[in-house]
Formats: C-alpha cells, structure tokens, sequence
C-alpha cells in the first residue's frame, strides 16, 4: 500500500523509546524527515543516530521536559515546519484516586493532558493556516474501559479523546486531522511498572507481577501501535478525524 508519506517531516514527542520510537522508525521507513523530542539526552542521541544511519532520513533531536510550558512552547521554534505531529510523552500511574500522591498526579497531568494539548495548541494554528497537517494523539485504551485502580490516568485519557473528537471535527473544514490511537497494554517499560504497582496493589508483592500479564489477548508490540499511527498519518485516511481507534484485542484492560 502506498502512503504517500516520503518528505514530509514529523514531530514525535516521547520518541527515543516504547511506542514512539517505534513510530519514528515506522514513520521513517516510509521516508518521513523526523524532529524527535524527548527528556533524556541519552537515548534520544542514540535514536538520532540510529534513525539516521538505517534510513536516511534528515532527524533532528530536541531535549527537553515537556511538563514544563515553556519547553512545549519552544517545540514550534526548535522543530519548525512539520506536516505531522504524534503526541506520545506521558506515563500516568496506576493507583486508586485516593492513594496517588497529589504532586505526582498534577506533574502526569501536567505532562500528559496539558503537555498534548500546549503541543497541539502550537502547530493547529499553522496547520490550518496551510490547509494541511495531521495531528495523531497516543492515548490510551483506559478512555474507552476505565477502572477505579488507574482512576486518574483514565480520567487524563477520557479528556484527551474528547478533545480529539471535538477539535478533529473542526480541523478537518480547514484541512487538518486530529486522530487518536488508544494502545491496551503495550510491551514496553511502561508496561512492567504498570503492572508492579498494580501487582503490589492486588497480590501485595510487585514481584508477582508477570502474574498479570494477560495471555488472551497477549499484550500488543509497540509495533502494532505504530502501524496504526502510520496509517492514521497516510492519505489512506484522508477522512479519518475526530475519532479513537482503540487497539486492545477487545479486552478492555489497563492501558498505557
């Protein structure tokens, strides 16, 4: 299937590792130029180099905190014109509403929830303005299924697809999509941490938690993911906007 994607440039926030690393080298093996934001300087060199030299494509890096306004205000200056942007930094954790410590919710939510929606409040102006673009939202299936053991992470989802689905419908009048892909439980680092803190919450030791690894359906490749956000990307899906795809194997579990 042709994409249509070589030359076109993306940013992807949280892309050095998990599920947007594996959009970066999704996006680049369709001959995308690629800006990749993301917090450690370490491995986000380590991707530069790697997306570079495998595909050949222009990337440039940006470190930076996306809990902080101003570094997501600088994206638009840092990573200049891009036709794509994949909103992906964010962790959240589990926990019951009462127990998660206040710092800690505000600061995921400062990430998450206001970081997808500064980024996306920086390049919707100039999308529009040109009459094209593509806004692609990582969220998370705890949108469509939430559980009071990850009460704030899938309140932090519901918020961010509503946002889709409104600011999608109005986007797309002046050329511009807004997608959001919902990941279930996804094989990355994220998913050992969730998965230890609801282990220490339910069998009283994170130690047992490969216990809660789902086996039907298995958790998803991040991978997966990627090829979805891809294709949400593509001309294919020139009509897809203001809508979530969730991606779970219909079970419903704990998402990302």
């Amino acid at each position: 299937m042709e994409l249509n994607l070589d030359g076109r440039k993306a940013l992807i926030t949280g892309g050095s590792k998990g599920i947007g690393w594996a959009c970066a080298r999704a996006l680049a093996a369709e001959g995308v130029n690629l800006a990749v934001a993301a917090r450690t300087i370490g491995p986000l060199k380590k991707a530069t180099l790697e997306l570079r030299r495998e595909f050949g494509v222009e990337v440039s890096s940006h470190s930076c905190d996306l809990t902080k306004p101003a570094h997501r205000a600088a994206l638009v200056d840092v990573a200049g014109d891009v036709d794509i942007v994949i909103n992906n930094a964010g962790a959240i954790p589990a926990g019951s509403f009462v127990d998660v410590d206040d710092e800690v919710l505000r600061s995921s939510w400062e990430l998450k929830v206001f970081g997808y929606l500064d980024v996306a409040r920086q390049f919707l102006p100039i999308m529009m303005k040109r009459g094209s673009g593509v806004i692609v939202n990582v969220i998370g299936s705890a949108a469509d299924h939430p559980r009071s053991n990850y009460a704030i992470g899938a309140a932090a989802n519901a918020a961010l697809a509503a946002f889709t689905k409104a600011e999608g419908a109005e986007s797309y009048r002046h050329g511009v999509r807004i997608v959001g892909v919902n990941p279930g439980l996804t094989k990355t680092d994220r998913l050992e941490t969730l998965l230890r803190q609801q282990a220490q919450i339910s069998l009283g030791s994170e130690e047992l938690w490969e216990e809660l690894i789902p086996k039907d359906p298995e958790p998803a490749d991040p991978d997966d993911v990627a090829s979805v956000v891809v294709f949400a990307c593509s001309e294919k899906a020139r009509l897809l906007s203001g809508a979530t795809i969730t991606l779970d194997g219909g079970a419903g579990y704990l998402s990302q």
